[in-house]
């Protein structure tokens, strides 16, 4: 096998036309990633992602990571794995440091399906399913006149677009706004289409109670991030309470990082993130551990076209749960904001059709890459 020639990082980032915020109230002006590209001494590129501020991550994979796999067989992605993560863990057991890590880990089981043509899901367990159900992730904050207004639009639109799930926003410092807002949002989408809500872990414990109480009226699914991520004891406590489920997890690494989560049922549904949370190699492991404590796990997805197209890879090779003769399907978030590394870096962009969308069949991740716009929105 040709061992690995080349790690680069393309730091890619652009404005977008209209900002949003949430309920941490950072207002994001620009889409932007740290795209990893592993070439192997016959030719083969392998392709990753790293979640987080794309600088950081460039910074631990050219100072750090590099040079330790120059010259390593990529089909030892697990030892390259352990070894990357023995070398940092004393001041990086958790961040940017294993979003480093899953870019890497990414793109070499990109470079293990080319390199024997297979896509990565044959790879990593098979596929239950050749398609899966997407949710539109958006309902942002943008005019702050009109908060419930812009919601029911951008909402009915998801609908007619053939989304028959959809997850909105919420932490608007006022709970009657909220609940005013999601009651709108049901009302105009029907009974019909599954509603979950995103509060970025803004509210308190007991105030994440009140208000999930009231949303569970409106036939709410999740509540995701109801309260600060470090309180995995409150976590427990909101998700005693409440009768809906409730999900986390997007800003959590490692197995070791889900393990408390996890074995305390902290949570009904964790969400790893394949570019933040360590890859393949690492979410396969949180995945296990959460079907062997009845836990659902649906992973986080917020990107370019690398991490859909890994997502979709992981979650066709995650069993249905639980299992049963009409399982609920899987969930893939699909995030519906300006993204055009989601939407133009891949030759063929990845679509919704009829409400769900197709896991990639190509070798390695199944999607080639448009160099041209790393080259537009280079950094």
């Amino acid at each position: 096998m040709s061992v690995i020639k080349k790690v680069t990082c393309h730091v890619v980032s652009t404005p977008i036309e209209r900002p949003f915020t949430s309920s941490r109230g950072w207002l994001y002006k620009t889409r932007g990633s740290c795209i990893v590209e592993i070439e192997t001494q016959d030719g083969t590129v392998g392709w990753g992602e790293c979640y987080g501020p794309s600088h950081v991550a460039r910074s631990f994979i050219d100072t750090q990571f590099a040079q330790r796999i120059i010259g390593r067989d990529p089909f030892d992605v697990e030892v390259i794995w352990e070894d990357l993560y023995n070398r940092i863990k004393d001041y990086g057991a958790k961040g940017m440091a294993i979003a480093a890590m899953s870019g890497i880990d990414i793109a070499l089981w990109d470079i293990i399906g080319k390199s024997t043509g297979k896509p990565v899901h044959k790879l990593i367990g098979g596929a239950f399913r050749d398609t899966v159900t997407a949710y539109a992730t958006g309902l942002y904050f943008i005019d702050m006149d009109r908060l419930i207004e812009e919601a029911v639009e951008e909402a009915q639109a998801y609908a007619q677009d053939g989304f028959s799930a959809i997850k909105m926003k919420i932490g608007l410092g006022s709970p009657k706004l909220d609940l005013a807002r999601v009651e709108a949002v049901r009302k105009a989408i029907g009974d019909d289409i599954r509603l979950m809500v995103d509060a970025n872990h803004c509210f308190t414990v007991p105030a994440a109670i009140r208000l999930g109480r009231e949303l569970e009226k409106l036939d709410v699914e999740w509540f995701e991030e109801p309260i600060s991520p470090e309180d995995i004891d409150g976590y427990v406590q909101v998700t005693q309470a409440l009768d809906m489920a409730v999900a986390g997890g997007e800003n959590e690494y490692t197995r070791w990082g889900f393990r408390d989560i996890v074995s305390r049922k902290a949570m009904d549904i964790i969400q790893p993130d394949l570019c933040a949370a360590g890859g393949f190699s690492e979410c396969k492991k949180i995945a296990a551990m959460a079907t062997a404590h009845g836990v659902e796990c649906v992973p986080h997805a917020w990107g370019s076209v690398i991490g859909v197209a890994a997502t979709l890879h992981f979650i066709a090779a995650l069993p249905d749960q639980p299992p049963s003769f009409r399982p609920m399907p899987a969930l893939f978030e699909f995030e519906q904001c300006e993204n055009p590394f989601r939407d133009h870096l891949a030759t063929e962009p990845i679509l919704l059709v009829n409400g769900a969308v197709r896991i990639p069949t190509k070798p390695g991740l199944g999607i080639d890459i448009d160099r041209s716009v790393l080259k537009k929105y280079a950094v």
